[in-house]
């Protein structure tokens, strides 16, 4: 592919708004140094997955036959490549296997960005870009993440920072060569919005996935209206006021709401031990909300894939665990997660940062999706992909397409 990983995070700044941005390099603070440089101590150990214990749960992510095409999203894809000019497309191309997949952030100062940048583009080529990211999620999955791109563009009419905010400052990245039979993938990357997807044959992974918004309403501008994350928050505080005393206890692990998501960029290899409320100690009527929430987060992923995904998680259910942060009530912020073998769910409101609040509010939230035991990025099936299929030497029957 064209671009290699670089070496070093980078961090840019748009040099103007609107007809051609030319990104230049700025200085971090401290704070945001620090956070970079544990980012990039992190993403330079070798990928294992989010784990409980530090080791992995072998032989939960099969190679097998979906039976679902993903030709749409192959086709999505070349049509996007097809559009842009040479110079762009070696932009926005990247090796499957050493491509910087991991480095991406959430942090709107432009951290560790790669890839093709819609704000660059014409209107067409960035509804090409968009059609990917159509092709690949449900419909209400897509309107998620065009929403958060529309609240990124009404961060910029509240703060009037045109250099650090806007719909249209997000970057696409297509890791390997788009294909029917071998694996590849691709990645949007920016303030609030992190799609990783991952295509093998007719197989898909859909983590990570960040999404987030600072405000989570729209209540004036050119986007008025859009909200985000309603659901979300209903749907994991209901879940939470559902349970009795005790239960909330034991799903309580803390009150002061962490920093970000636990699991958030440069994490890759966290290690989350078995918190909260297990399964086995709600009661049907819980039960059903619980795999309601889930199947909120899960139905992001294009249908049919998500019904995949969804039994999938069924077959671990009795392993699954709720946990909360926080206070109960229908004021105050808060964090939980939803984490069995094969998914991690993750909601938290946070401090502002775009606006001037010093402590967390229900108008700044964060979700993010993970695929615990080493399958973020699709890494679990590439491995496997790899034992099976020689693919050192090109005249190789895989390699033809004979097998």
């Amino acid at each position: 592919m064209a671009n290699e990983p670089a070496n070093e995070p980078h961090v840019f700044r748009p040099r103007e708004r609107r007809g051609g941005t030319a990104l230049t390099p700025f200085t971090l603070s401290g704070p945001l140094a620090a956070i970079v440089d544990r980012g990039k101590a992190e993403i330079a150990k070798p990928f294992k997955g989010v784990t409980t214990n530090g080791e992995i749960i072998p032989g939960l992510f099969p190679v097998a036959k979906t039976g679902l095409s993903l030709q749409p999203v192959v086709d999505a894809a070349n049509a996007f490549l097809a559009c842009l000019s040479p110079e762009q497309r070696s932009g926005a191309m990247f090796d499957l296997e050493s491509g910087p997949w991991r480095n991406w952030h959430n942090m709107h100062p432009f951290i560790m960005r790669h890839g093709c940048l819609l704000e660059n583009l014409t209107g067409e080529q960035r509804e090409r870009t968009l059609d990917i990211v159509r092709a690949s999620m449900s419909a209400a999955g897509f309107t998620v993440a065009r929403d958060v791109m529309k609240l990124n563009e009404h961060i910029n009419e509240i703060t009037n920072k045109p250099a650090e905010y806007g719909e249209w400052y997000y970057w696409m990245s297509i890791m390997g060569t788009p294909s029917a039979t071998e694996p590849w993938g691709w990645q949007i990357d920016g303030h609030h919005l992190i799609i990783n997807c991952f295509v093998m044959g007719d197989q898909m992974v859909m983590t990570p996935n960040f999404m987030g918004s600072e405000p989570v309403e729209a209540k004036f501008g050119k986007y008025k209206g859009t909200r985000v994350f309603k659901a979300e928050e209903e749907k994991g505080y209901g879940l939470m006021s559902s349970f009795s005393a005790e239960q909330r206890q034991k799903a309580t692990i803390g009150e002061k709401l962490p920093f970000d998501v636990f699991t958030t960029a440069g994490q890759d290899n966290a290690v989350l031990p078995e918190q909260g409320l297990a399964y086995a100690e709600m009661n049907g009527a819980q039960r059903d909300r619980l795999m309601d929430l889930i199947a909120l987060y899960v139905g992001r992923i294009r249908p049919g894939h998500a019904e995949i995904k969804l039994s999938e998680v069924k077959t671990h259910i009795e392993q699954t665990r709720f946990a909360w942060i926080g206070q109960c009530d229908e004021v105050n912020p808060f964090y939980y997660r939803v984490h069995n073998p094969v998914v991690l769910i993750e909601f938290d409101h946070q401090i502002g940062i775009a606006l001037d609040n010093d402590f967390p509010t229900r108008n700044h939230t964060h979700t993010l999706v993970r695929t615990p035991n080493g399958n973020d990025y699709g890494k679990d099936l590439l491995r496997q992909h790899y034992e099976q299929f020689d693919h050192s030497r090109p005249d190789s029957p895989h390699r033809q397409g004979e097998v």
